[in-house]
């Protein structure tokens, strides 16, 4: 095996590094000639910024424009920032999601609207503004910075803001309010998947300000890596020193405002620098044309040491025998591996695989083994190793200053009994053979059978909530799931390729596959870091598993493999509402003929969930970004993570801590934690107003002062023009504008402030449908902005609680 994994040494990292500069600078003037002439300011309504064509800060240090990161293993281009003398890149704005073409432009448009545009229609927005502004520009500074701006001193958008993995003097770490100064922002720096590939990988770092905490927290895949400490000097931690090793002295300071829910970490700088993340963990002070420097080195954080901030890994109890093994990197050869190809594996993810595997002695990135790829190979067996400068280099566990637990060589001779076992079983007799096979047929029948047990068990509700007693009206049982295996799901989905991600939710991320049979299939694949799990992944499985209705998404079976859970949906063509409705180049498709059938399904759906199944089901994450669209563009309402199922007898419940999506939650929920099948009719109301005027309901209009989606809609009401509401792409609806001002009517009667006012799903449809019905005059909606500002000017205690991020979650779906 050639394969080489690690840190080169020092000193010919760097002479490469010393080379940078000029190599860079070469590429860069065969790339992007027109960079050496070009301005760095973008004007409104002006040109473009596109493949030939780049913004350059006047100190020449900085280009913006579109590029491959150099050498990295993909066909797609980047919109970003980079440090001309090195490979530091301040911001990627589409980090996610490469341009796998030169499509891709970036303007600033008549409306003000900072956005790139590829594959001919195609948008995405980084600024834009409810109201249209005049004379702006997009100017990148010397510092590597962005920024939108008019006449005023304050930008009114920066990229340094949404850096994914580097902190920029002047720039907040932790909760915030944004610039409009009502919607809050969590910011925390999240790692590359490796040196060069861009998507989010393992790392983040976030600032803790839990009282008797108070530090910089980096976690790996959302459990806890390491911690700074608390702030003893402005620019030292007790275990990160940032004026140590000759680097600028930062100055840190904490903003803290529990009443407005707010408290960050800023710094200052005597010249330009940024604390960055790395792909690998390691943080490091990069400064404009400078050589990095690290300040945390994450592989001192191997394994079992908790010096230093370090966290002990979990891992099995093999691993801790008397305090040893760690991770060292060696050079060797190995005589057994398991090479697991998904490619949104890292290094971190690597060793961690291997960590928690006994029999596992090592481990190695695929491909050429250095920090460019991604994939796993697990080495296993015994290992020589071979000293020298052409050694391949290998992640090996071994024993700690203790000893404690097994050691390469522990493993080399228990390959050689293994070997001697082998060699007894070859020259046994047939009957020994056909003894062999016959307990194959017989491990294979017990296996399928204990994969179908645990699942019966794993889907086995409490007595307390009593699923045995749910009525088969019309639903498929559990016992008509499919339990896929592992092998089938990673065929299916390229081995979990990036290509065939569809998106990401609170739940984890979701993959497009397509199985041996044909059928096309969208897998929902449970996150290790992600703060809904595994009650969340067995509550959908029972729920769906138990109901089918035509406005439902059909679950067809799951995979359970260790730690890997994963729920199969039909494939779903069309993705979600909110591509459609919240993009201007596909709004139009959505005529108010096919809005209005998708406002219907969507009633129909929930109908069936809170009437017809003898235990309610209360959805309680209702939104357009988890209604599915099919091919005919009938919707379906997926996502059943958070939904909590009741007896008849019962009409409501009360839960500690609310989940759900801001916008969309009733007051009684996010105030008290009060549910019922009212609170799905308040977020079907939202949803129907947004459906009406293809707008966010999170968005401000901006008026004096800045309202929200349902303000908005209620002062049109007031004021006697409801139909300025609708999206004016339905102009040619006219004959249909009734029937707009009827769901008008209903969305704003859903989303009244007392649960008790809220008409019932059933109530509803007859009042979208019954067009000769009498409807009752809506009161003012719950939760709009002068509501809420009226309730923090009147209590700061409660609104800190309420405005915390840590209470909702933002769930993002591109596609199923």
């Amino acid at each position: 095996m050639a394969a080489k994994a690690g840190k080169s040494s020092s000193s010919s990292e760097g002479k490469v590094l010393l080379l940078l500069p000029l190599s860079l600078s070469a590429i860069l003037l065969v790339l992007f000639p027109h960079s050496l002439a070009a301005t760095n300011t973008l004007t409104q309504g002006g040109p473009t910024i596109n493949s030939s064509a780049t913004l350059v800060s006047p100190n020449g240090f900085f280009t913006l424009g579109f590029r491959p990161i150099p050498s990295a293993d993909t066909n797609g281009s980047y919109l970003g920032i980079w440090d001309n003398s090195s490979n530091f890149f301040p911001w990627i704005a589409n980090r996610d999601f490469p341009i796998l073409d030169d499509s891709g432009s970036l303007s600033l448009d008549q409306n003000g609207t900072l956005k790139i545009t590829y594959s001919a229609s195609r948008t995405f927005e980084l600024y834009s503004s409810a109201n249209r502004r005049q004379n702006l520009t997009a100017v990148l500074d010397d510092t590597g910075n962005v920024a939108v701006i008019d006449s005023s001193v304050d930008p009114l958008w920066q990229s340094f803001d949404f850096s994914p993995d580097s902190w920029f003097p002047g720039t907040k770490l932790g909760v915030f309010r944004s610039r409009s100064g009502i919607q809050i922002r969590r910011r925390q720096l999240t790692s590359w998947l490796s040196y060069q590939t861009a998507v989010p990988g393992p790392y983040t770092l976030e600032w803790d300000p839990t009282a008797g905490k108070e530090e910089l927290v980096m976690k790996r895949r959302g459990v806890v890596f390491w911690t700074s400490g608390k702030l003893l000097t402005p620019n030292k931690f007790q275990n990160l020193d940032l004026g140590g090793k000759g680097l600028i002295n930062f100055n840190v300071s904490r903003f803290s405002n529990p009443p407005g829910g707010e408290d960050y970490l800023t710094f200052s700088a005597s010249q330009f620098s940024a604390l960055h993340l790395r792909f690998d963990g390691e943080i490091q002070v990069q400064t404009a044309g400078g050589i990095p420097v690290s300040v945390m080195d994450p592989q001192a954080c191997d394994g079992n040491n908790t010096l230093n901030g370090c966290r002990r890994w979990e891992g099995p109890a093999c691993r801790r025998e008397n305090g040893g093994h760690k991770f060292v990197i060696r050079g060797g050869r190995f005589k057994e591996s398991l090479v697991d190809r998904n490619d949104s594996l890292s290094i971190s993810d690597c060793k961690d695989k291997c960590w928690k595997d006994c029999e596992c002695v090592g481990s190695v990135m695929n491909g050429s083994g250095d920090r460019n790829e991604t994939g796993c190979t697990l080495l296993y067996g015994g290992f020589e190793e071979v000293p020298g400068p052409t050694t391949e280099y290998f992640h090996v566990i071994v024993g700690g200053a203790n000893g404690g637990g097994r050691s390469p060589s522990d493993a080399n001779r228990r390959t050689s009994d293994r070997g001697q076992t082998h060699w007894i079983w070859v020259s046994a007799s047939v009957a020994g053979a056909l003894s062999i096979v016959i307990v194959c047929i017989f491990w294979y029948r017990r296996r399928r059978k204990l994969r179908e047990r645990v699942l019966a068990e794993f889907m086995a509700y409490d007595e307390s909530n009593e699923a045995n007693k749910v009525e088969d009206d019309g639903s498929r049982g559990s016992d008509q799931l499919k339990v896929y295996t592992i092998g089938s799901i990673m065929t299916a989905t390229g081995n979990f390729s990036l290509h065939n991600k569809l998106g990401e939710g609170g739940f984890g991320p979701v993959y497009k596959g397509k199985m041996d049979d044909g059928i096309k299939v969208a897998v929902k694949r449970l996150s290790k870091r992600s703060g809904q799990g595994l009650v969340e992944f067995k509550n959908e499985l029972i729920l769906i598993a138990k109901l089918q209705h035509i406005n439902l998404v059909r679950l067809l079976g799951c995979c359970i493999h260790g730690e890997e859970k994963m729920l199969v949906y039909e494939y779903m063509s069309n993705k979600s509402l909110d591509w459609f409705l919240f993009d201007e180049s596909k709004r139009s498709l959505l005529d108010w003929t096919k809005r209005f059938n998708i406002i219907q399904g969507v009633a129909q759906g929930l109908l069936y969930l809170h009437k017809y199944s003898r235990l309610m089901i209360i959805h309680r994450d209702l939104k357009v970004s988890n209604i599915l669209l099919d091919e005919n563009l009938n919707p379906k309402i997926s996502d059943f993570g958070m939904a909590r199922i009741f007896k008849t007898t019962v009409s409501e419940a009360n839960t500690l801590k609310p989940v759900g999506t801001y916008g969309y939650m009733s007051p009684e929920y996010a105030i008290k934690g009060t549910f019922s099948t009212k609170s799905d009719v308040f977020s079907f109301g939202v949803m129907l107003l947004e459906i009406v005027s293809g707008r966010k309901n999170y968005d401000l209009i901006q008026l004096d002062p800045p309202v929200d989606l349902a303000e908005y809609a209620w002062n049109l009401w007031k004021e006697g023009s409801p139909l300025q509401l609708m999206d004016p792409t339905l102009e040619d609806s006219s004959n249909s504008k009734d029937q707009i001002l009827r769901c008008i009517n209903v969305g704003l009667l859903c989303m009244e402030y007392s649960a008790i006012d809220r008409p019932e799903m059933s109530e509803v449809i007859s009042m979208l449908t019954n067009e000769v019905s009498q409807l009752s005059i809506p009161q003012q909606p719950g939760f709009t902005m002068t509501r809420l500002r009226d309730k923090k000017a009147s209590s700061s205690t409660s609104d800190s609680g309420f405005w915390s991020s840590n209470e909702f979650t933002i769930t993002k779906i591109i596609a199923r």
